[in-house]
């Protein structure tokens, strides 16, 4: 018996229901808009990353301007899109112009070959048919940069207690973005590995939903953090089933990874609130010479009950990474950089 190759079924009402629903919001006067998130590529290809959603006119007046923007900075703003189902997008990258398609979520993830962009930061104008032009940043990985980063976001680099689900959604949709806290130290981490590595990719791997993105890229910089791709998933259903998995989302990006940047070995980052060492390890597992070491952030005791209901970590009881991959634990950025220097490893 043939094994069907349609999405599940979830997923089709999903889009039935964004179709209905991006009419209604065309209907009263919104706009198409590109949101470009941060990209990354080699000599042989670019992956360009982005969504296409509908938004309403510009406010007008002091009072509706203040509205809007406090609204805004609270965190359920993110999450309220209406994304443009397959709808049509042009990309320019140099002389080059490509014709794509958006996915049923509006979103873009295309890779183009042949670009012509030289190693560094470059951009790609994107823009749909009835959206003004929009830049997405992308990253040019030179062929014989040998180390990377990846990075865990969530109580690795921000405090958001994660998952929780009440304080997960107060922190996620109430409160004001300025009230989220960066892990202290580790922006100078960063800063100083990628400093010593001239050009190494810098990843930053959520299981978050790309709605977040725009808050993210203002922590970032307003933390001094540096700039990297992200690679982020979308909540509902997927084509298979009615959740996504977020623990297979991190394997596969970081496989992905591997065939993206075959000769790079990676720094991966995260923490012990989840299941960032057990991710790892597993990856460890796979593809040894992919990976030069892990460093973990450890959640205080309150931290932990706060992030998962206890106050013994989640880390304990799961097995390390093979043995030459060496691991390094500490409260903050400051302990890990004292850890990680000198490592042979990251020389």
């Amino acid at each position: 018996m043939p094994v069907s190759t349609r999405p599940f079924i979830a997923a089709r009402i999903e889009e039935v229901f964004d179709r209905v629903a991006e009419r209604i919001w065309r209907g009263l006067g919104w706009r198409e808009h590109v949101i470009c998130y941060t990209g990354y590529g080699t000599a042989a290809s670019v992956r360009i990353l982005g969504r296409v959603v509908l938004m309403p006119r510009r406010a007008r007046g002091g009072l509706r301007k203040a509205t809007r923007e406090f609204v805004k900075r609270r965190g359920f703003r993110n999450f309220v899109t209406a994304p443009c189902v397959r709808a049509k997008v042009t990309l320019s990258i140099g002389d080059r112009v490509i014709h794509t398609t958006t996915d049923r979520g509006g979103y873009i993830d295309l890779r183009v070959r042949d670009h012509g962009l030289s190693p560094g930061w470059q951009t790609v104008t994107v823009r749909s048919a009835g959206s003004k032009p929009a830049t997405a940043p992308v990253q040019i990985i030179a062929d014989d940069q040998r180390f990377g980063i990846v990075s865990d976001i969530d109580d690795t680099i921000i405090t958001t207690l994660l998952p929780r689900p009440m304080i997960a959604a107060w922190n996620s949709f109430i409160r004001d973005e300025s009230a989220r806290q960066a892990v202290p130290g580790m922006a100078r981490l960063y800063t100083e590995l990628l400093d010593a590595h001239p050009g190494a990719p810098l990843v930053y791997l959520s299981t978050g939903a790309w709605n977040t993105y725009g808050f993210l890229s203002r922590f970032l910089k307003r933390h001094a953090y540096p700039i990297g791709a992200m690679i982020m998933t979308d909540w509902g259903p997927t084509n298979t089933g009615w959740f996504r998995s977020g623990l297979n989302h991190k394997r596969e990006a970081l496989l992905q990874l591997t065939r993206d940047f075959p000769q790079v070995s990676w720094l991966l980052v995260g923490d012990d609130g989840q299941h960032d060492l057990a991710i790892y390890s597993g990856f460890a597992e796979v593809a040894p010479e992919n990976v030069r070491a892990i460093a973990i952030r450890q959640l205080s005791p309150a931290e932990q009950v706060l992030a998962h209901g206890t106050p013994t970590t989640l880390e304990e009881s799961q097995d390390g990474p093979p043995s030459q991959i060496p691991v390094r634990r500490a409260a903050d950025g400051r302990g890990l950089l004292e850890q990680l220097r000198g490592l042979p490893e990251l020389t």
